[in-house]
Formats: structure tokens, C-alpha cells, sequence
């Protein structure tokens, strides 16, 4: 324990000798953080010594008055938790005749703490105003309850107290529900999940507020907010306190240490600081982990703790404040309902019968009326978790009761998550341990790895519910048609199951799923069906964003990987489930437009039966179709050929029958002199909007356009140039606004067309750079840049694969570099995985072949590589 400095020599006017007296405190409180003294003990020295400051302050300022109204320390200053940056709350309580008198010395006092630096949060009440508001909001009791007498009028704080105690305002089960429920509101703001990558470990679920909230509730029903008299009263084993406390202090010793990086008050655990917290705690850089992550899943596992004793006090909580009599119902000789909540027949069931454990799952999906488990059972599941070990997993009934937890019509995700919060799940799929609270340092995987995986879960039983129909209705449909939705479950609980342990985690992850499988009986096809979907669960994301999937070949490829209709179905909706668990800024309606065509066109081969694919009657029928549509609107068949009788047979391949209809219409209407025509669908078959442009082709359009649409704000998903044999390129962008939202309005669609077609009439003009900022996250990811090439299939194009730091500006910095090289883009793929864009670009050289030589090709790998980096 540090000694306190004194403070009676210093005259309150001699703020520079104050002010080094903190500096002098804060200096040796991070000497003391970094030698690992008791968290505790800093945050309680730290209270000791600003209620020494203040105390002697209000004593200088206030003179002979001093004992005449009260100072009072409240919120984290009250409870003696105060971090380095924490707000300092104060009260002062007066009498209501005497705020006139010392209105301009409490002035003085609060400009004073200003001036020292110690920004107080004052609130200045007298005892009617405390009873009023707090009646009024739970809030401000809740300050009242916690507050601290620090110096002055101790009477007027004792009177204080006694008029807000419980038997005055706000009883006990009055508190206790309001609190409940402020609680859970404030959970919903963080998705009901703690598992983030940039979690709030104050107000997060798991996190300190969660504390907070039950030495509220102890101290309004006990009249003490000291945890340990959870233990006195037999609401928490010794264990269960020392898990607590342990928890606590560790959330304590991360938010000093946040504190002191952040050298604000931050309470979320930011990119920008997660890997010096890592370094404060200790973690180094291992042969699968590194240090963040390890540091983190420290973190998330501990948050977990806490959620799960946060959940057992409550219900203890709510069992005491029940004032009815015992409504019991019996289930079976394990369990029986009480009071709404399931609860065991004798507190020895799982010793004698441990299939219990898992049993008392299967009753709570059976029992729609049950509201949750007693606090007794929550404490006697985790005390026997011991009991699931390798002879449990092999008796029979224990895999009859896990089969039957996924086949049931309700209760499959609710129960998967309460298993995986009292380790119930971990216990019986012992791989799943690894992945518990493991995070994976991107911006691509919002959630840690558990979550995630039952995040999937979550999607996949949504697919199958009519009130979810019309969030994804092909998928609804689609899974009528699956015969065993367990087995896409069981996919979905295996899939990332090998995150972390190297290697491919999908061949390994297989490996585990067809183990589990066989064990628990399942046939040679089923096994087979889930393990071939975790090894290949990525297959169809990838090639849907990173392929052509018009073209035919690709097609007939990924079909034969697919193998039959029932494969494509489990794995579509697997993809889509997963794609959706990763991250809710991920998906969008162009993500579902090309999954789904992708789903369609693969379901086209597979019906044929894998025979070579007929592109030119595909062709022929779209041609058709489109015809029929164009004549039926006032087009002639003389106006169709002769804009059709510019363009590839290609460009049918690599657009819709819709697309055609549009593009056919748009140039038939358009001179030469009206050129360049741009032209907005804001709502296209694909998803987010096409801009559609009829140029002349020439070098430098494709940086032009990336630039333009990058300067406005816009994210270019696809990218598709047909050079017509007049010398007019025809180029399609497929965009969304740059937070994943469709262009709003008229305004702004006439205002994108506008620019976007003046810089093309003038492009030596046009400005290519992007002043635009890359993000605060993108920041802590350096991504080295990748430049590949190959031939495609049919020696049309050259394929470059480039992978680089996605950033403002990405793409125009690509397009110059292919104008540099006299290189022509004809197809575009773009993507982009958290902080790393991943692109293919279809390339020709000068006369439209494929670039044939090598030279050229390392000039523009080299030149892209130098640029980007210079990003």
C-alpha cells in the first residue's frame, strides 16, 4: 500500500504544484501497474487519494462552511473503483435555504477541480430532490445507493440515505426487475453477444456493468454491496465467489491497462490497443496463435464466466423474490418444472443417472413452457461436468440425447448456446474446447470462433421457420427439399471446429466430423455428406466471388466438384448460413444474387447430368427470350441486330436476358454524338445498382471510372467490358454505397450518372487520386501484395489474381497501372475479406487477345506492387 501524499501545506490557488502532485501519483501508479501490484489496491489508492485532493480542496474553499452542506463521491468513485481516466461523479447535498449562500464558493470549488485537470461530474441536490428523482428514475437510486462520504455535512449524507433506503422507495423486487430489464436492454445494443471483435468491457455482456448489476441487486436486497454476502447467504459456492472475483479483477486490471494506452477513458477493447494489452499481459506470438489472439480468448473466456454467474445469481434472485406458493409439475424421474423453471428431482440425479446431463436439454426443447433452469440445477450441471467424459460419450443413450437435441422441431440454438455457457458442449465434443472464445485477428470474422459456429446453427434452423421466410425465401424453399436438416447442424457445428490448431482446418475439421459421425451411427452416406460439406464448405463462396460464373466451363467444373443435386442444396444453404454468421456487414443482396445464380446455373449442369455444357443453345434461348421482350416494346427486328450485330456472342454469355433487354434499348436510342451515355438502374436482378456505360474505347476508362466511383463514395462489386467492333466499350459496374446500402435516392443517382459522364467526355482532366482515409481498424492489418497470372481456359484472356491492403483509392491505383502497361480490362471480380481485397481481373493486350508476353506481364506485376505498397 502506497503512503498518501499530504496535502495540508498546499494553498489551493497553487494549481502547478497541485497539478505535478497528480502527475507525481498517476507516474507512480503505472510503475506499481507494471510490477503487477493487486488491481485493487491501485484502484482503491487512487480513490484514497482524490478524496485526500478534494477533501482538502473543499476544506481551502468553503473555509469555516465546510460541515455545512456535504460532498459525496458517487458511481465508480463511490465504490472506490476509480481507473486512471474514470469519471470522478460528485454529489453535493445541501439544505434548500442554503443554495444562495454558497452558490458562488461551489462555483469556485467546481472551476478549481477544473483547473487541477480533475473534470468532475457534479451534481448539486438537496434530500427532496435525491427522494424525487430517484422515484423517478432507478438510475439515479442506484447513485445514491452507492454513494460515499467523502468530507463535510455528515448528517445531511446520513439523512440522504436513510430517506432512499428500500423500505422507502423502490423495495427490493421493484429494484430488482427494473435492473433485470436494464440489463437486458442493454445487452440488445450489443446483439445480445459479448464475443465482438471489439468488445465493451464495461457495458458488454459479461462485462463490468453486468457486476455492477448484482452488487446493486445484493445491496438493495441484503443491504450490502460486498459479493461475499452472496457466499454468507448461500446464493454463490466458495468457488463460484473466487470465479467471480477473479474475473473481476481481471476486467479491472484490463480496463487500468486500457486506460493507460488509450490515455483516455476507453472502455473498448479497440484494434488500436489490443496487441499492447496482449504485451501488458504478458502473451507472446506461438506456433498457430498470436499473442492478441491468446490475450483475447483470455477474454472471452472469462467473459463467459461471468455471463454464467451473472445468469445464476439473477435466477437465485428471482427464486428468493417469488411470493407464491410451489407450483410443481413432474416431467420424469430426473426432472420436474417448478415455478416455470425446470428444475432435478434430487440433487443427486446426475451422479446416479448422468445422462441427465444432456437430458435436461431435450426437456427444455420438448417443454415450450418452461422459462429456464433453476439456479440449483445450474450449479449442480456445472459441478458434474466432470462426469462427461470418454465412457459417457460411448453410452449409447448419451448419443441418442445429443442426436435428439439437434432433431428436434424447437429449442435448437437456445439450447446449443445455454450447453456452450455451462460447458455442457465443450464437454461432450471436447474439440469444441480449443475454439471457445478463439478469436481470429481480421476485420472479416466479427464474432469468436463458438460464436460464429452457432451463429450458423442459428441461420440454418431460421431457413426452416415461416415467420424468417421472407428474409431469404429461395433458402426457405430449399431446405423443404433437405431430407436430414441434422446433418447440415452437425456441418455447421464442425466446419471452423480446427480453427487454430494449423494446418487446413477444413481437412482436419472433416477428419473430426467423420469420427463423430461413425460413433454415433450414422450410415457410410450421411458420414460421408457432412464431412465432404466441412472440407468444402468454402468451395462455393469462393467460386461464386472470385469466378466467372457465366462462363460455362466454370460451371461445369464446380459441378463435378458438387457431384448431384442434393450436395449443391445442403452446401448453398450452408454457405449462405455461414456467409451471414461472419460478419452482419458482409452480407448483402449482391452476395445472395451471386450464390443463387450460381446455385441456378450448377443445378442447370446437374440436371443435364454433367454433359458438356450447351452454351450456344443457352445462348440462342437467351437471344430469343431477349428478342420477344424488345419487339413487344416497340423495337424493331432491324434496330436489334443492328446493335446486336456490334457486340461478341460473348457478351451474352456474361449477361442477363434483363441486361440485354436494357443495354439493347439504351444503345439503339444513342448517337455517336451523344456519347459517352451513363446511365443508373438503382435496383438491378443482382443486387445493389448498375451504372451502365456506352463510351468510346480507349486507354485509361476503366481508371477514369474506379476513380470517379471511389471519389464518390461508392464500393464497385463487379466490373464487365465488351468491346463492340466500332470501337465502343460497353461497361458495366454492379455498386453499393459505401456502408453496404443501395443508392438512396433520385438526386443522388442523377448526380453519380453526371460526374461520372463529365470526367469521361474530358478524361485528362479528370482527378484520379482519393483523398479518402482508410479506416481506424484497417490500419493494424498490413497485408503484403500478391500478384498472379494465368491463362484462362479458353486463351482469351490473361487472369491476374491480385491480393492487397483494401483501402480508398485501391482500384483506381490498379486501373493506372493498367493503362501504364497498355493493358485492357475486360472482366472484373472484385471482393473484399475484412481489411484485404482480393481481385481478379480478366486482361487482354491491344487487339484484344490475351497478353502473350512475359515482360509485360512483370512490368505490370512489379509496377502494382510498387504503387500499392506506396498506398
Amino acid at each position: 500500500m502506497s503512503t498518501q501524499p499530504v496535502f495540508a501545506n498546499k494553498a489551493p490557488n497553487n494549481i502547478v504544484e497541485i497539478k505535478a502532485l497528480i502527475q507525481t501519483f498517476n507516474k507512480g501508479q503505472l510503475k506499481r501497474a507494471k510490477s503487477n501490484e493487486n488491481i485493487e489496491v491501485l484502484l482503491e489508492d487512487r480513490s484514497d487519494f482524490i478524496d485526500h485532493l478534494l477533501s482538502n480542496c473543499w476544506s481551502d474553499i468553503l473555509g469555516e462552511h465546510r460541515d455545512d452542506i456535504s460532498l459525496v463521491a458517487t458511481g465508480g468513485y463511490g465504490r472506490s473503483e476509480l481507473h486512471p481516466f474514470s469519471d470522478i461523479d460528485l454529489l453535493i447535498i445541501f439544505n434548500a435555504d442554503a443554495l444562495e449562500q454558497f452558490k458562488s464558493t461551489l462555483e469556485s470549488f467546481s472551476t478549481y477541480l477544473w483547473d487541477i485537470g480533475l473534470k468532475p461530474g457534479l451534481s448539486v441536490r438537496t434530500i427532496d430532490d435525491c427522494i424525487e428523482q430517484s422515484k423517478l428514475d432507478v438510475t439515479v437510486i442506484t447513485n445514491l445507493m452507492e454513494a460515499r462520504f467523502i468530507t463535510g455535512s455528515e448528517s445531511l449524507f446520513d439523512l440522504m440515505q436513510t430517506e432512499t433506503a428500500a423500505d422507502k422507495i423502490w423495495s427490493a423486487i421493484e429494484f430488482f426487475h427494473e435492473k433485470v430489464a436494464e440489463q437486458h436492454n442493454r445487452h440488445l445494443k450489443f446483439g445480445n453477444t459479448a464475443y465482438n471483435l471489439e468488445p465493451d468491457i464495461k457495458e458488454g455482456p459479461g462485462g463490468l456493468r453486468d457486476i455492477q448489476t448484482i452488487q446493486w441487486i445484493t445491496q438493495r436486497y441484503f443491504g450490502s454491496n460486498a459479493l461475499g454476502e452472496l457466499v454468507n447467504h448461500a446464493f454463490l459456492t466458495k468457488n463460484e465467489y473466487r470465479l467471480l472475483i477473479k474475473g473481476q479483477h481481471f476486467l479491472w486490471r484490463v480496463r487500468f491497462e486500457l486506460h493507460l494506452l488509450a490515455n483516455r477513458p476507453e472502455n473498448r477493447l479497440l484494434f488500436d490497443y489490443q496487441n499492447g494489452l496482449a504485451l501488458a499481459f504478458g502473451f507472446e506470438d506461438g506456433d498457430n496463435n498470436l499473442a492478441v489472439e491468446s490475450f483475447m480468448q483470455q477474454y472471452y473466456r472469462t467473459v463467459m464466466d461471468l455471463e454464467r454467474i451473472n445468469e445464476l445469481i439473477l435466477q437465485m434472485f428471482t427464486e428468493a423474490l417469488e411470493n407464491k406458493a410451489m407450483d410443481v409439475t413432474p416431467i420424469n424421474e430426473s426432472f420436474r418444472i417448478v415455478n416455470g423453471d425446470i428444475e432435478v428431482t434430487h440433487p443427486d440425479i446426475f451422479k446416479t443417472t448422468p445422462t441427465a446431463l444432456l437430458d435436461v436439454f431435450v426437456q427444455l426443447q420438448k417443454n415450450e413452457n418452461i422459462k429456464g433452469v433453476r439456479s440449483g440445477t445450474i450449479r449442480l450441471i456445472r459441478e458434474n461436468l466432470h462426469l462427461i467424459n470418454e465412457n459417457f460419450r460411448s453410452i449409447p443413450d448419451a448419443k441418442t440425447l445429443f442426436l435428439d437435441i439437434i432433431r428436434q422441431p424447437h429449442g435448437i440454438t437456445h439450447q446449443l448456446r445455454r450447453m456452450n455457457r455451462y460447458g455442457v458442449l465443450a464437454a461432450y465434443i471436447p474439440a469444441f474446447d480449443d475454439i471457445i472464445g478463439r478469436m481470429q485477428y481480421d476485420l472479416f470474422h466479427a464474432y469468436t470462433v463458438d460464436q460464429h459456429t452457432l451463429f450458423i446453427v442459428r441461420n440454418l434452423r431460421r431457413f426452416a421457420l415461416e415467420k424468417h421466410k421472407e428474409d431469404l425465401p429461395h433458402c426457405y424453399e430449399i431446405f423443404k427439399q433437405i431430407n436430414k436438416p441434422e446433418l447440415l447442424y452437425l456441418a455447421g457445428l464442425f466446419h471452423d471446429i480446427a480453427k487454430g490448431r494449423g494446418g487446413n482446418h477444413a481437412d482436419l475439421g472433416m477428419h473430426d466430423a467423420v469420427k463423430f459421425c461413425q460413433e454415433h451411427g450414422y450410415n457410410s452416406y450421411d458420414t460421408n455428406l457432412v464431412g465432404w460439406l466441412v472440407k468444402n464448405h468454402l468451395i462455393m463462396s469462393m467460386t461464386a466471388q472470385r469466378k466467372d460464373i457465366n462462363d460455362s466451363v466454370i460451371i461445369q467444373k464446380f459441378a463435378a466438384k458438387i457431384g448431384s443435386l442434393e450436395y449443391l442444396d445442403y452446401l448453398y444453404l450452408l454457405t449462405v448460413a455461414d456467409i451471414r454468421a461472419t460478419n452482419p456487414t458482409l452480407w448483402n443482396d449482391w452476395k445472395g444474387s451471386l450464390l443463387r445464380e450460381l446455385y441456378i446455373n450448377t443445378q442447370k449442369v446437374l440436371r443435364r447430368g454433367l454433359i458438356s455444357s450447351t452454351q450456344d443453345d443457352d445462348i440462342k434461348e437467351m437471344q430469343y427470350q431477349a428478342r420477344q421482350e424488345l419487339r413487344a416494346r416497340g423495337l424493331s427486328d432491324e434496330k436489334i441486330d443492328n446493335v446486336w450485330h456490334t457486340i461478341s456472342r460473348d457478351y451474352f454469355s456474361r449477361f442477363s436476358v434483363e441486361d440485354s433487354i436494357l443495354h439493347t434499348l439504351a444503345i439503339s436510342s444513342c448517337t455517336k454524338d451523344e456519347l459517352p451515355l451513363v446511365l443508373l438502374r438503382p435496383h438491378s436482378s443482382r443486387g445493389g445498382a448498375e451504372i451502365f456505360i456506352y463510351v468510346n474505347d480507349r486507354s485509361g476508362m476503366f481508371a477514369v471510372c474506379t476513380a470517379t466511383l471511389d471519389q464518390l463514395n461508392l464500393n464497385i462489386l463487379d466490373a464487365r467490358i465488351i468491346s463492340t467492333h466500332e470501337g465502343i466499350a460497353l461497361i458495366s459496374f454492379h455498386v453499393l454505397e459505401n456502408h453496404g446500402t443501395p443508392i438512396p435516392d433520385l438526386l443522388r443517382q442523377q448526380m453519380i450518372a453526371n460526374v461520372l459522364r463529365k470526367n469521361l467526355i474530358n478524361p485528362e482532366q479528370a482527378v484520379l487520386t482519393v483523398d479518402r482515409h482508410k479506416s481506424r481498424q484497417a490500419k493494424h492489418f498490413e497485408i503484403e501484395t500478391l500478384v498472379k497470372f494465368k491463362e484462362d481456359h479458353n486463351q482469351r484472356y490473361t487472369i491476374m489474381e491480385i491480393e492487397t491492403q483494401d483501402e480508398p483509392g485501391v482500384l483506381s491505383t490498379i486501373g493506372q497501372c493498367f493503362s501504364a502497361c497498355n493493358v485492357n480490362v475486360r472482366n472484373a471480380k472484385i471482393a473484399t475479406i475484412g481489411s484485404q481485397a482480393i481481385d481478379v481481373f480478366y486482361l487482354t493486350d491491344d487487339e484484344g487477345k490475351m497478353i502473350g508476353d512475359v515482360i509485360v506481364l512483370q512490368q505490370l506485376k512489379h509496377l502494382l506492387i510498387e504503387k500499392l505498397s506506396g498506398n
